[in-house]
């Protein structure tokens, strides 16, 4: 069974940073993109950025851009893993972050992620101005 658990969120004042991560365990992801979407209180779910299945290729919204960092674990063994840098936080970035894996192999950009795919339970940013 398939399991994705997102960790490292929490509170933190604007100007901060924090680092989340995501282990995927129960099936092969490291030729799978994988990616993080977040969710604010009564908005839809908007896609932060996804990461191709090597980890050389990677896409953000532009709200994020030049202050998220995506990577993932280079090793085969532990692609299953990856991390969503966070700085310069901005209390709009206040969500319940949210990973995901894709079923197929070798997808990489924007559109390979959907509901169809493997995704986590989220973890709770918040930023505090």
């Amino acid at each position: 069974q398939v399991q994705l658990v997102e960790s490292g969120g929490g509170l933190v004042q604007a100007g901060g940073s924090l680092r989340l991560s995501c282990a995927a365990s129960g099936g092969t992801f490291d030729k799978s993109a994988m990616g993080w979407f977040r969710q604010a209180p009564g908005k839809e779910r908007e896609i932060v950025g996804t990461i191709n299945w090597s980890g050389g290729r990677t896409y953000y919204a532009d709200s994020v851009k030049g202050r998220f960092t995506m990577s993932r674990d280079s090793a085969k063994n532990t692609k299953n893993t990856v991390y969503l840098q966070m700085n310069s936080l901005k209390p709009e970035d206040t969500a319940v972050y949210y990973c995901a894996a894709d079923r197929d192999y070798y997808c990489s950009g924007y559109g390979c992620l959907g509901n169809n795919d493997y995704w986590g339970q989220g973890t709770q940013v918040t930023v505090s101005s």
